[in-house]
């Protein structure tokens, strides 16, 4: 599966041609890929870099390269990567501890503060760099220092073994080296740390032990709560054990819990978490647009977890939730040259933010994309992400192919009974709606193709050997013995639509959205013009502009000082064309206004 072309192949370039070595470039400015080198030679080892966490920044852009050079191998690459394995493994115990943080006579005891330590969350991290290093490179080095960090952590959290980390990841990352290295103990071990979670073994937090999601275990948990992109990486982990268990409650009680936080506590552009001071899920329709935190970390992990559910139940709608998320959170984040990113993503930006004039850091609710930040997780997180994305566009099941992600891509696949399936889709998704499928590779006896419409994508039409049939949201399947050159074609309409809130969200009750496709729009200005005052006339329907819209809006004169309690002064201003934006290209002028809710006329 490869992406050729559009939206995701400039990112996929920029991500490799940029944001990699940007990365790598703060990282060993920062010290943090030198850690493995000073703990491995003892030389002023009292000197580490960083948080007790940059570990798993490494192994995060050492698996965002693997997946790169499986992608489109580029000079260098490859041996960037087998010397920061050099590096790695010179670190690692004799037992096949790893961590620059623990365990020197210099440093606090292992495994001596499970609950922000995060020596098993690096670890997870390590093992899913060494699987994209193996999946796209063969065996190697890093796979085996893997395999000693994992057995380390069986030996240690086994049978007979207590603890949890407090930021889950490893749960996920022993199940995908399970599936790599075919052990059944690192699965088993996985099992045992998502049953281990919900008994307040941590300690007691000022969050609560929700803030770790070990407040409530997690078959009877009713819905994602706490720090989000820590619930969410659980319930990666808890869905993978399912699967490989198959264990239909586990993935069930998940599977409720995602919905019932994706219908209450989601914001309209799929960020998650509503809360700065814990970085959090608020409470069932608690959404400030003006206070979204929305990590982008956490939209990677959104992104992870629909599509684990969409594997394991075949239902469309998390493929929806991919398209919202991956749209209006991940290409939002990274800035166009790949250096710079959006730790939150705030939903109303009421002043323009002011650049640093110093040394000083960026607030991460700022409005600002940063090049970096104290706490920088989210870009090689967004990085692994992008470089990996041509696995989450299409699937293939027991009667063909499915395609999930709409991008200019080339498949070539064998389906179970052995008969060759290629593709070749053509897109301008999501700035067009057709979708237009070649039959590439076709062996003997019918197989189907099947093209995701998404939920609001009503009026679609598919189109098979020239005739036009309308489709409704949900799955469009063609099933026939295929012939090479053989092409179908998918209308999705993409006009504007208004789109208004729960009215259960106090924060934006009496506000409207606007949504293009899969995009959500804002009103952003660069001047001096006053959004708060801003009035949609929702009586005048949006117009096509781009691949933005034109809406009829008014700017009411200021209030006086007495307002809020008081009437707004003077007469409301004539209505006037207000051209919107995709909200993935806010920001990106200079600093500006923003709101994606406006108040109505």
């Amino acid at each position: 599966m490869r992406i050729t072309g559009g939206f995701w192949k400039i990112r996929q370039h920029v991500n490799g041609e940029a944001t990699l070595g940007h990365a790598l470039e703060w990282m060993d400015e920062l010290g943090w890929t030198g850690n493995f080198t000073t703990v491995a030679n003892g030389a002023g080892s009292r000197e580490r870099k960083g948080r007790e966490f940059s570990d798993s920044e490494v192994y995060k852009i050492v698996e965002a390269m693997s997946w790169e050079h499986g992608r489109s191998p580029a000079a260098g690459l490859d041996a960037r990567i087998e010397a920061l394995t050099a590096d790695i493994a010179a670190a690692q115990a004799e037992d096949g501890y790893l961590s620059t943080a623990f365990g020197r006579d210099w440093q606090r005891p292992r495994h001596s503060d499970l609950a922000w330590g995060h020596e098993l969350y690096c670890t997870g991290h390590l093992l899913q760099a060494a699987v994209a290093r193996t999946r796209t490179a063969g065996e190697g080095p890093l796979l085996e220092v893997a395999r000693r960090a994992a057995d380390h952590v069986c030996e240690v959290f086994g049978l007979d073994g207590t603890g949890i980390c407090g930021h889950p990841e490893i749960e996920t990352a022993l199940v995908e080296f399970a599936r790599l290295t075919g052990e059944q103990r690192y699965l088993d071990q996985a099992a045992l740390f998502v049953d281990r979670r919900g008994h307040r073994s941590l300690p007691a937090h000022e969050f609560g032990w929700s803030y770790f999601n070990d407040d409530v275990p997690v078959r009877k948990a009713t819905v994602l709560r706490g720090h989000a992109v820590r619930s969410l990486y659980l319930a990666c982990g808890a869905v993978d054990v399912a699967v490989e268990t198959g264990d239909d409650d586990l993935l069930g009680a998940v599977a409720a819990q995602f919905d019932r936080t994706w219908a209450r506590r989601t914001h309209i552009t799929g960020g998650m978490g509503s809360r700065h001071q814990d970085e959090a899920f608020g409470e069932d329709f608690v959404l400030p647009a003006d206070r979204a935190y929305a990590e982008t970390c956490a939209g990677v992990a959104t992104v992870m977890l629909a599509q684990r559910l969409l594997l394991a139940t075949g239902e469309n709608r998390y493929a929806d939730i991919v398209d919202r998320v991956l749209h209006n959170v991940i290409a939002t984040a990274i800035d166009d040259d790949g250096r710079s990113f959006f730790y939150a993503n705030t939903l109303h930006q009421r002043t323009p933010a002011q650049p640093p004039t110093g040394g000083e850091r960026l607030d991460v609710s700022g409005g600002l994309r940063a090049p970096w930040f104290e706490v920088s997780c989210c870009l090689p997180n967004t990085a692994r992400l992008l470089a990996s994305l041509s696995s989450y566009l299409v699937t293939a099941d027991d009667t063909g192919l499915r395609l999930h992600q709409y991008a200019d891509s080339d498949v070539e696949t064998t389906l179970a009974d052995g008969r060759p399936a290629g593709l070749r889709v053509r897109t301008s998704y999501p700035d067009d709606g057709d979708v237009a499928v070649r039959v590439t590779r076709s062996g003997g006896n019918p197989w189907s193709i099947s093209l995701r419409v998404p939920e609001w994508a009503t009026g679609a039409v598919l189109v098979v050997d020239h005739e036009r049939r309308p489709v409704a949201p949900g799955d469009a399947v063609v099933t026939r013995d295929w012939a090479v050159g053989e092409e179908i074609r998918l209308e999705l309409p993409m006009r504007p639509r208004f789109t208004w809130p729960d009215p259960r969200i106090d924060a934006v009750r009496g506000c409207v959205a606007v949504e293009r496709g899969p995009l959500v729009l804002c009103a952003e200005s660069l001047g001096e013009s006053d959004l708060d005052a801003l009035r949609v006339c929702t009586g005048h329907g949006p117009e096509p502009s781009g691949d933005g819209a034109v809406v009829r809006a008014r700017f009411d004169a200021s209030p006086d000082s007495a307002w809020p309690y008081g009437e707004p002064s003077g007469r409301p201003g004539a209505p006037v064309a207000l051209h919107l934006t995709p909200y993935h290209r806010w920001a990106r002028r200079g600093p500006s206004t923003m709101r994606v809710w406006m108040p109505t006329a």
